[in-house]
């Protein structure tokens, strides 16, 4: 099935007499015969849901979904983006680990990274995901575990070289971890690229209503876990379930079992049911709304482009900026509704257009059906410091606008007032 189709399609396959609609299954627990199948359930020798903290069979249906959508062999949703990027790193990662990240990155997983993690006692490389590969190289240590970056950066909007870091990741034996919120697997598909494990703050496009916070994980099934660089809490015996080994127990998605069975098993952080069900009805329609928000985006770019009271406008759709030939090659069915503008005036300037806007809402959000605007270095950013917001991408005079859905000739007549 092309994409399209998988977006309504997949996930909830009805049975004689079922549900047409994907029913929304409100129950904490579920009901058992015999005390010997449940137990089996706790060694993981059956897929049956017995408690929604691991599983439901709402989210399930989901849970396939985008799975189909990535290419994966298997997804696990969380309470938020969030905890989709805890969860992805932090079932490789144990104390006195180290990973790689490019320092383009939403300001939350930055700040996760670079406080949060090294708590845990996790050291973080941040790296220039432009620098030449040598350069990158050299921030590979023996206990490197992983590398992770975004496809579209939030609100830097630099694309990603998925094949050149999946390329550096994996001739060091480390699984590249990609954040696909803004492209969605309906414009980008890194599994096809190199990637091994894909995350998305659900609450963004997939949703498209603001309706819903979640997030997803989703596994690939490709990277060998057996590989050089030891994995032992993935390969050898988890002494929490009876000495299994998840590779030898689940295959290619050791990985993704895990996560659930024992990260989401601890942490708790699941997705809701009315959740997944509301996510859901954003996936349906995802496929006709990224091709929407890239067709306006692109045509508002141009607008600030030429508008003399914009000092720069990036986005990666349009032909003389930076990232155009690589978002050709990941992303040339559309670059997203995501632009970012430095508005003339410096901060007060941007901060006395943002208030001057009407149809567009300032509002803490971003990749929603609406059209809004958010001044990063003084909302979404503002824990970081003046170094790591130039390491971000971020200046004190930039606008982030999320286009929506709406008719193109509006919005542009709105920002056009709002700069006069």
């Amino acid at each position: 099935m092309k994409l399209g189709t998988k977006c309504i399609q997949t996930g909830w396959q009805p049975k004689n007499g079922d549900p047409r609609v994907l029913p929304i299954y409100q129950s904490t627990t579920f009901k058992f015969d015999t005390v010997d199948y449940v137990g089996e359930l706790f060694d993981l020798k059956h897929s049956d849901h017995f408690y929604t903290r691991l599983s439901n069979p709402t989210l399930e249906c989901v849970e396939n979904k985008i799975s189909a959508l990535e290419g994966g062999v298997g997804a696990l949703l969380t309470s938020a983006g969030m905890s989709a990027t805890f969860i992805a790193v932090m079932n490789i990662l144990e104390a006195g680990d180290h990973m790689i990240s490019t320092s383009c990155i939403y300001g939350g997983t930055y700040n996760l990274f670079s406080v949060t993690l090294p708590k845990m006692g996790v050291e973080v490389t941040f790296i220039d995901q432009d620098a030449p590969e040598e350069e990158i190289a050299a921030a590979f240590k023996p206990n490197t575990k992983l590398v992770f970056g975004e496809t579209i950066a939030n609100p830097a909007l630099s694309v990603l070289d998925i094949e050149k870091m999946a390329r550096l990741a994996h001739s060091h034996d480390c699984p590249l971890i990609i954040d696909n919120t803004f492209p969605t697997p309906i414009l980008c598909r890194p599994f096809e690229w190199g990637a091994d494990i894909v995350v998305h703050a659900t609450t963004k496009y997939m949703d498209g209503h603001a309706l819903a916070i979640g997030g997803v994980i989703v596994d690939s099934g490709n990277f060998d876990w057996n590989s050089g660089r030891k994995f032992a809490n993935i390969t050898d015996k988890d002494p929490s379930y009876h000495g299994l080994s998840y590779t030898e127990a689940f295959g290619k998605a050791a990985y993704i079992v895990k996560a659930r069975a024992q990260l989401m098993r601890d942490l708790g952080c699941q997705a809701a049911p009315m959740n997944g069900f509301l996510l859901n009805v954003g996936l349906e329609t995802l496929h006709l709304r990224m091709k929407q928000h890239s067709s306006n985006a692109l045509q508002l770019a141009e607008f600030f482009e030429a508008h003399p009271k914009v000092e720069w406008v990036n986005y990666p759709g349009l032909k003389n900026d930076k990232y155009y030939a690589l978002s050709q090659k990941y992303l040339p069915d559309g670059q997203s509704g995501v632009i970012s503008i430095g508005v003339k005036g410096g901060r007060e300037g941007a901060v006395r257009f943002m208030e001057k806007v009407k149809l567009a809402a300032l509002v803490v959000h971003v990749a929603d059906a609406r059209t809004s605007v958010l001044h990063p270095a003084s909302e979404t950013h503002r824990q970081l410091s003046d170094k790591q917001l130039t390491e971000c991408g971020i200046s004190p005079e930039m606008v982030r606008v999320s286009v929506g859905i709406e008719d193109i000739e509006d919005i542009i007549a709105d920002f056009e007032q709002a700069l006069d």
